[in-house]
C-alpha cells in the first residue's frame, strides 16, 4: 500500500468533489450574518413587545435563534481548521459537522419551537395587539439588513459555483461547506419569514382578528423547523463519512486506471473528513508484467495526478490486488 500523500492548501472549492468553500470567506459570511441577526433580534423584541404580536415574537426568536446559530457556526469553522495531529492524524475537519449540527438543533428548538408555542396561544386566547406601526418598520429594516447577508452568501455560493461549471444550486445541494450552506438556508427563511410576519399582521389589521397573527407565527415555526431539519441531515451524513457523488467517484476511477501499468480498478472508496478534504482508498490491479519499481512509479504518479486535478484530495492509499476477480467490489453489508 502506498503511504499517504497530503494535498496542498487549496483555498478554492470542490463542489462536484465535495470541496468546502476557502476558510476565510466563509468565516466572513458568517461572522456578517452573526452581527446582523443579533441587532435585527434586538430590534423585533421591541417590535414585539410594543405590538404584542406572536409573529414580532417568533421573528425575535427566529433572529435570536440565527444568532446562537452563527456563533456555533464560528466555532465550527475555528475548531474544524484545526492541524493533524498524532492522535488525529486526518485532522479535525469533521468537528466542523458537529458543531453545525448543533446549530440546525438550536434553530429547531429554539426558533421552530418557540414561534409554534406563540403562535399556537395567540390562536387561542385570541388577544388584540397594539400599535403594529412599529412592528412594519422594524420588519422593513430587518428585511434590508437581512437581505444584505444573504447577498453576501449567495455572491459566494455563485462565485465558487462559476469557478467550477456548476449552478449554485447544484453547488448548495453537494457542497460539504455547511456553514455557507447554513447562512444561506437561514438568510432565505428570515426573509420569507418576515413576510409572514408582515403579512399576519396586515391581515389582523383588516380583519381585526388575531387568528392570523397567530397563523403567521405557526408558518414561521414550520418554515424554520424545515430548513432545521435539512441542515441536520446533511451535517449527519457528512459528520458520520460521505462519499462524493457518482460522477465524481468515476473520475477518480478513471484517473487511476488510465495510468500505465494499471489494468484495472475493481474497489475505489471515499470520503469525506471535513470541508474540502478527501481520501481516496483504491484496490488496483496492475499489469501482471509489471516491476515493483514500475508499481511504485505508477502510485506516486496516481496520487501526483490526484492531488493536482482535484484540489479536495488530501490522502491517496493504494492498494496492489490480484485481477482474478475476487478483489472485493463493495463495502460490507452488516449482517
Amino acid at each position: 500500500m502506498t503511504q499517504p500523500v497530503p494535498a496542498p492548501q487549496h483555498a478554492t472549492v470542490e463542489e462536484a468533489r465535495g470541496g468546502g468553500d476557502a476558510g476565510g470567506e466563509s468565516t466572513g459570511t458568517v461572522v456578517v450574518a452573526g452581527l446582523a441577526n443579533l441587532a435585527i433580534a434586538a430590534a423585533k423584541l421591541v417590535g414585539g413587545l410594543v405590538s404584542h404580536s406572536s409573529a414580532m415574537m417568533s421573528e425575535a426568536a427566529h433572529s435570536l435563534a440565527d444568532t446562537v446559530t452563527e456563533v456555533l457556526l464560528f466555532v465550527a469553522l475555528k475548531r474544524g481548521n484545526r492541524a493533524p495531529d498524532a492522535r488525529h492524524p486526518f485532522g479535525y475537519g469533521r468537528e466542523t459537522y458537529f458543531w453545525a449540527f448543533l446549530a440546525a438543533l438550536c434553530t429547531f428548538g429554539l426558533g421552530a419551537g418557540f414561534s409554534i408555542w406563540q403562535g399556537v396561544s395567540t390562536i387561542l386566547e385570541r388577544e388584540p395587539e397594539g400599535s403594529s406601526t412599529i412592528s412594519y418598520v422594524i420588519l422593513a429594516v430587518s428585511f434590508v439588513l437581512e437581505g444584505g447577508s444573504l447577498l453576501k452568501a449567495v455572491r459566494q455560493v455563485r462565485g465558487a459555483a462559476r469557478e467550477h461549471g456548476v449552478t449554485a444550486r447544484r453547488y448548495l445541494r453537494h457542497t460539504t461547506d455547511t456553514t455557507v450552506k447554513a447562512v444561506t438556508f437561514e438568510d432565505s427563511a428570515a426573509l420569507v419569514g418576515l413576510l409572514l410576519a408582515a403579512l399576519g399582521l396586515f391581515l389582523e389589521q383588516v380583519t381585526g382578528d388575531p387568528l392570523w397573527d397567530g397563523v403567521a407565527a405557526v408558518l414561521i415555526g414550520v418554515l424554520l423547523a424545515l430548513v432545521a431539519g435539512s441542515l441536520a441531515r446533511a451535517n449527519v451524513s457528512l459528520l458520520i463519512g460521505q462519499s462524493v457523488p457518482g460522477t465524481t467517484r468515476q473520475d477518480l476511477e478513471d484517473e487511476i486506471a488510465a495510468l500505465t501499468q494499471v489494468d484495472g480498478v475493481p474497489f475505489l472508496l471515499t470520503t469525506v473528513i471535513g470541508p474540502g478534504q478527501l481520501v481516496v482508498a483504491a484496490k488496483v490491479d496492475f499489469a501482471d508484467t509489471a516491476t515493483v519499481a514500475d508499481i511504485e512509479r505508477a502510485s506516486d504518479e496516481a496520487e501526483r495526478r490526484l492531488v493536482a486535478r482535484h484540489p479536495g484530495v488530501r490522502y491517496v492509499f493504494l492498494d496492489p490486488t490480484a485481477g482474478d476477480g475476487r478483489a472485493r467490489v463493495a463495502a460490507p453489508t452488516a449482517e
